[in-house]
């Protein structure tokens, strides 16, 4: 019995990078079809609904100022950092773009020493010189590929990771002043919100802008808001009850899905470029972890 609950950690973790992947699949139509902004726009206030309840049974006050900070500063890089990825996914193979997305923890390698005084090792340095050569390979490929090679879509991703690389110090900085269902509530409130004041601007910038979806795309809006919600608990859950370095290669798993969803849903194919870059990064990745002062693990999907 004991074995099993030892086990328990991984296999949460395992299915939270699951569904987060199948969250991915869905909201890459949803992007394509109504635009990243909509798209999220929409999926934040799913989510807002659907993490209330947990949040208003489980509260014992009103948050403090010193989370209310962080909650306000890691919404508004959150709806950024969701936007720019869901345009990017909606771009590139799901396959690529996870692939790319891989590099954030190593950036956050230097965010970490900037912003928390941490001390990167000479490990960590060698790591982040095998993620720049993984990318490296994936952005030559993409550069050579026949007909639209969507550059826009992989700086967008670029952009993203950068975010998220940020988005993880504050994620550990925000972890210490507030619970778990208080941030999953107020993440998806306050980057919603944000998103919400964006509008003018996105009107006058895209005058054609479909705000409302079809029929057939609100139960797909719904499943992606639910997905996220499960995953985050799951991999809360997870990430408390084991040491996070051991976890850390089932975050990766998220590309075997991405590829395996892409081909299922979207007909993309794995390619050997493909296999090669998120090989480079992931080792870097991996060797990044074995640090003694290390970031905190990427965590896949948590846009």
């Amino acid at each position: 019995m004991s074995r099993h609950r030892h086990l328990l950690p991984f296999a949460a973790a395992a299915l939270g990078i699951a569904l987060f992947a199948g969250m991915d699949a869905a909201m890459k139509g949803m992007a394509a079809a109504l635009g990243a902004y909509v798209a999220m726009l929409w999926r934040q206030a799913f989510g807002t609904t659907l993490s209330a309840p947990f949040y208003l049974l489980s509260r014992t006050g009103w948050p403090s100022r010193a989370a209310l900070r962080f909650h306000l500063m890691r919404g508004g890089v959150s709806a950024i950092m969701a936007v720019t990825w869901f345009y990017g996914l909606a771009r590139l193979p799901m396959a690529e773009a996870i692939a790319l997305s891989f590099i954030a923890p190593l950036i956050a390698l230097y965010l970490a020493a900037v912003l928390l005084g941490e001390k990167i090792s000479r490990q960590s340095i060698m790591a982040s010189l095998l993620g720049l050569a993984g990318m490296a390979v994936l952005v030559a490929a993409r550069l050579g590929a026949p007909g639209e090679r969507h550059i826009d879509g992989v700086l967008a991703i670029f952009f993203s990771a950068a975010l998220y690389a940020w988005n993880l110090i504050l994620m550990r900085q925000q972890s210490q002043v507030a619970g778990p269902a208080e941030v999953t509530f107020f993440q998806s409130l306050i980057s919603g919100s944000w998103l919400l004041l964006a509008l003018p601007v996105a009107l006058l910038l895209f005058p054609s802008l479909r705000l409302w979806p079809s029929a057939g795309e609100w139960p797909l809006l719904a499943l992606s808001a639910g997905l996220t919600i499960t995953s985050l608990a799951l991999l809360s859950w997870a990430y408390g009850r084991a040491e996070a370095q051991a976890l850390v290669p089932i975050e990766y798993s998220a590309f075997l899905w991405g590829a395996l969803m892409g081909a299922i849903f979207y007909g993309e194919k794995l390619t050997i470029s493909t296999l090669a870059g998120t090989g480079l990064i992931i080792t870097g990745c991996l060797l990044a972890t074995r640090s003694e002062r290390h970031a905190t693990p990427v965590v896949e999907g948590a846009n």
